[in-house]
């Protein structure tokens, strides 16, 4: 008998989901490529994180060594050793080699940074579609990778040239939420341990989502002793996952006892879990009681272990200074509640996510007497949390809208078929369309667009144009005209700076330059004679502005009267000298103590 063509498509999605996942990642890949191949042409990195990426591969292909991720470009001559590991590093750098083979230097980064932020894409479509597969339907995963597109938050962290780290930490959520509802106890369990490790070595953001992982997994093993096998294979990966990534990845300043990264601090928890997971699965009593108490006491043991041999560890894991929390971590936009944000910015992170909780209890309910009720159980746990992450800080948007995707294509699975099939035209039609962006999250951008709210205003949209400007390819690159030197300059000009020209810079918003920072911060909201002495210090022979540029802002409205205060007005102390920039330029250049340094003459030359 054949099989009708109706039928046969289902069967081949069904068959082949894992490389028609992979057919429309390269498909997705090359539209996003093509669609931004400006943002590839000038080298876009609109990131500080971006920035300072590439600055390291750079570092690391010019010889500088695996372990050492000191960059001596900020803050020279000693520069600052950077939190990261090299684990993003390899694609971007394997990408640049390849290129290398056929193009320029420059083009091979640009291609790199146009390429590279995709390839983790790849690992989180499949990790989506592994999950709505196993939950959902195993024809539904077509629909969870249209709503992935979809997200407003999550896909910008895949984008051409943002080649930073949280693409790749967001593919090993989704492979961790795969993991969690995986049939298979051992696979589950070791797919859940390795890519925690692999995010706890790239960094430490995902902590709270690794952990509650992990909490998730042992909850399963109190309720159900037959799931020792998967805590088993969790605690082993986990543990010996997070060992070889610290020996391999961690870089010589963080074998130093730092809460922020994965050093011999959160390696000795992450062992230390792991035997104890181990030991309680082994173990694993017939008694749900025991079990709990188990567990219980293991967490004890955990937390006991942290607060007496990590009680530096106890407060903000930057260990910044009470000035630079004050002035700087405490008004990073990211890292505010969701609601502490203004409605245009945070309604559509939020949308997607709660659409998700809805799905993911409909379909924990729906499951309710079937075998799957223990997969969507942990993973109704797990996107709830990750929404209630928003409510910690806003940059846990695109994990909280990545987490929704299963839920929202479980109410999708029943509301959209439903409305398709409808007799009423109206209702098939407009109530299919309707439905669709309701539940994929995408009504909430649409009517934001149209509401009067939170509508930024001229003096914003002055300053937002105004940052934009200045990090311009075509803008900095010009600075190249004088020679090579050290710049003082914004906070969160530096990166791009030496990105793209090859001057120096004395600070970047990472909590590790902290000193440096505070000293642009005194700088600008100081003296004259304040400014004076501690660029003079630093060894800069260029000062560069750029009026009007957000981090700007805030030096003229804390110290109005202070340095920068009075440079904005267009006072100019008799130590600087005015350089010549293009026509157009947003930027202000000047000499320190110019008298002295021929600048004009020299780039002349």
């Amino acid at each position: 008998m054949t099989t009708p063509p109706r039928g046969r498509l289902q069967a081949e999605l069904d068959r082949y989901w894992t490389a028609l996942t992979l057919v429309a990642w390269l498909a997705v890949s090359a539209w996003y490529v093509g669609h931004d191949w400006n943002m590839v042409r000038w080298l876009s990195l609109g990131d500080t994180d971006d920035n300072m990426r590439l600055m390291q591969v750079r570092a690391w292909l010019n010889g500088q060594g695996w372990y050492d991720l000191r960059n001596y470009r900020l803050n020279p001559p000693q520069g600052f050793d950077i939190h990261w590991s090299r684990i993003v590093d390899l694609p971007i750098a394997g990408l640049i080699l390849f290129f290398r083979l056929f193009t320029s230097n420059a083009w091979a980064e640009r291609l790199a940074c146009g390429i590279a932020p995709l390839l983790p894409l790849s690992i989180a479509m499949l990790g989506v579609a592994a999950t709505v597969r196993r939950l959902v339907h195993p024809l539904a995963w077509p629909l969870a990778i249209i709503f992935l597109l979809g997200t407003s938050a999550t896909m910008l962290m895949f984008l051409p040239e943002r080649i930073d780290h949280h693409g790749w930490q967001l593919a090993m959520l989704s492979l961790t939420v795969a993991g969690l509802c995986d049939p298979r106890p051992l696979r589950g369990g070791i797919m859940v341990g390795l890519a925690s490790a692999v995010s706890l070595a790239i960094g430490l953001e995902m902590l709270p989502y690794c952990a509650m992982a992990g909490a998730i997994l042992a909850l399963r093993w109190v309720w159900d002793a037959a799931e020792a096998d998967r805590l088993t294979a969790y605690a082993l990966s986990l543990g010996g996952g997070s060992a070889i990534g610290y020996a391999a990845f961690a870089s010589y300043a963080n074998a130093a006892m730092r809460c922020d990264a994965l050093t011999p601090v959160w390696l000795s928890v992450m062992v230390a879990a792991g035997a104890l997971l181990f030991v309680m699965a082994r173990v694993s009593p017939a008694s749900r009681a025991a079990r709990l108490t188990m567990a219980v006491v293991a967490g004890g043991v955990i937390v006991a272990g942290f607060v007496h041999f990590f009680p530096q560890c106890l407060g903000r894991p930057e260990g910044v200074s009470p000035e630079l929390q004050k002035n700087w971590l405490d008004n990073v936009r990211e890292a505010k509640p969701i609601y502490k944000h203004p409605f245009r910015l945070g309604f559509p992170i939020a949308a997607l996510p709660v659409v998700g909780v809805v799905g993911v209890i409909l379909g924990t309910w729906r499951a309710r007497r079937s075998p799957a009720l223990i997969g969507w159980a942990a993973v109704a746990l797990f996107v709830t949390f990750a929404t209630l992450m928003l409510l910690w800080q806003v940059r846990a948007g695109p994990a909280a809208q990545l987490l929704a995707v299963p839920g929202a294509t479980a109410l999708g699975f029943v509301v959209l078929p439903w409305l398709l099939g409808h007799r009423n035209p109206l209702v098939r039609i407009g109530g299919t369309a309707a439905g669709f962006l309701i539940v994929s999250g995408l009504f909430a951008g649409l009517i934001i667009k149209y509401l009067p709210v939170d509508v930024p205003n001229a003096y914003t949209k002055r300053v937002n144009r105004s940052t934009g400007n200045c990090i311009r390819y075509t803008v900095l690159r010009p600075l190249n005209l004088y020679p090579a030197q050290t710049v003082f300059t914004f906070v969160d000009l530096g990166p791009r700076l030496i990105t793209l020209t090859h001057h120096d810079a004395i600070a970047g918003p990472y909590h590790r330059n902290g000193d440096a920072i505070l000293d642009v911060q005194h700088a600008f909201g100081g003296s004259e004679q304040q400014a004076h002495a501690i660029i003079r210090r630093h060894g800069a022979t260029l000062l560069l502005l750029c009026p009007n540029m957000a981090e700007s802002t805030n030096y003229r409205a804390r110290n109005p009267g202070g340095f920068y205060d009075r440079m904005a007005h267009g006072w100019v102390p008799d130590w600087l000298t005015p350089l010549p920039l293009p026509k157009d330029s947003p930027l202000r250049l000047f000499a320190v103590d110019g008298a002295k340094q021929p600048f004009q003459q020299r780039a002349a030359r």
